[in-house]
């Protein structure tokens, strides 16, 4: 059953959404991407005549209540968002009464799934490798299937909409799936467009084809470094990585952010590209900074020669102009992490000089695709949302979807 085939008329509803978005300090939304992506889904039981059970983590309290993630906070914003009145229950697995009174057109929010150990089915308090963790991992296995039952009691149908965390087999977003019948469990319409833009990135590549790779670690991106490169013709490393691989080849990084156990990653990653015939773009210089603040000190340096107690924030003008070169004529493209510390306003350059550069390619024709928060939220900032064709809403999961892997929140769905 697809989404648009149901008709949720007299029934109540339960969708998990991603609305892990972000807060300042006094848990005011900064980004509201990921509520607005989930609208069209929500809005579809409304309209239908139906009850609405919303559901979703926030952050990472590790099975534990931590008021500063509550999703109480949104509550308001939801409500704005929706156009409707939104009803707040404040513990997700003791909901039944409150799910129970729901009449059809209105809305219930739940409290933070992950406050629960169960939603990751992950043991608490047990350390991992010894005998007891693995006794622990199976009663927890057992009662995350407990906790998917309950939520799954609160409602007739159930849809997954959540792409942000479909890489997960959590109980709210897979475990959950077991509880409903082929009719009433689906994909939102959020999903089903992530599921096809992938696929268009995929299975119909039109080349050149380019992909930028941001972020601090190599060590989280290396399966998705790998699997490119046997897929891409242009390959941009930024961002953090780049002092990794200055080092690899034997520069000093300063104070720089670099994972001395990933060097010889690095290198291998350099030899793949050459036997891939990849063009591998990494920063050649950087904006370094005499201290981690907006405000620091800065000067233009190599990235393989940064003097002792500055570090490198953003790509510098070499490499943005580089990374511009490669971008520009593509007609597929992926961008996944920023070029540099966008939060501050004073490191934003290289990560604007990447967003520029796509947009204009995408006016050429292009099919870009932006995936994972920081890129999003770059691309937001710079006001380009509208100018590139597809934003997703998840990180992680856009990438082991890249990767090939089979996403659990998927097949939970499709089986």
């Amino acid at each position: 059953m697809t989404i648009n085939e149901a008709n949720f008329k007299g029934q109540k509803v339960i969708v998990r959404v991603d609305f892990n978005v972000p807060l300042d300090e006094n848990g005011k939304i900064t980004d509201d991407t990921r509520i607005r992506g989930a609208l069209p889904t929500l809005k579809k039981v409304l309209d239908d005549g139906g009850a609405l059970i919303i559901m979703s983590h926030m952050g990472k309290p590790k099975g534990k209540v931590n008021p500063k993630l509550s999703l109480g906070q949104i509550k308001d914003a939801v409500s704005a968002a929706l156009g409707a009145p939104v009803k707040f229950a404040p513990d997700c697995a003791k909901a039944q009464d409150a799910a129970a009174a729901l009449q059809m057109g209105e809305v219930l929010l739940l409290e933070n799934l992950r406050f629960y150990p169960e939603e990751e089915g992950k043991p608490v308090g047990v350390e991992k490798g010894t005998p007891e963790y693995d006794e622990a991992k199976k009663a927890m296995k057992e009662s995350q299937k407990e906790f998917a039952k309950t939520l799954a009691s609160y409602a007739d149908s159930y849809i997954m909409d959540a792409f942000g965390t479909a890489h997960r087999r959590h109980a709210s977003t897979a475990v959950i799936a077991d509880y409903f019948d082929a009719d009433h469990k689906m994909l939102g319409l959020l999903m089903e467009k992530e599921v096809t833009a992938v696929d268009n990135v995929l299975s119909n590549i039109k080349r050149p084809f380019t992909a930028i790779m941001g972020g601090s670690k190599v060590s989280t991106k290396i399966g998705i470094i790998e699997n490119l490169l046997g897929k891409v013709d242009n390959l941009i490393l930024c961002g953090g990585m780049t002092y990794t691989f200055a080092k690899a080849k034997g520069g000093n990084v300063g104070n720089s952010i670099c994972e001395e156990d990933k060097l010889d990653v690095a290198l291998s990653v350099i030899e793949k590209a050459k036997e891939n015939g990849v063009n591998l773009v990494l920063g050649t210089d950087c904006i370094a900074a005499d201290a981690f603040d907006n405000n620091a000190n800065t000067q233009v340096c190599p990235a393989g020669n940064i003097p002792e107690g500055w570090e490198g924030l953003d790509a510098g003008p070499e490499s943005r102009k580089a990374f511009a070169e490669a971008i520009k004529g593509s007609k597929t493209i992926l961008w996944n992490g920023p070029a540099g510390v966008f939060e501050f306003d004073n490191f934003t350059g290289g990560s604007r000089a990447i967003g520029d550069a796509v947009a204009e390619a995408t006016a050429e024709g292009a099919f870009s695709l932006i995936g994972g928060g920081d890129s999003v939220a770059c691309v937001n900032k710079f006001g380009l949302a509208d100018k590139v064709s597809y934003i997703s809403t998840g990180g992680g999961a856009l990438l082991e979807a890249i990767e090939g892997k089979v996403l659990p929140g998927v097949a939970a769905i499709r089986g």
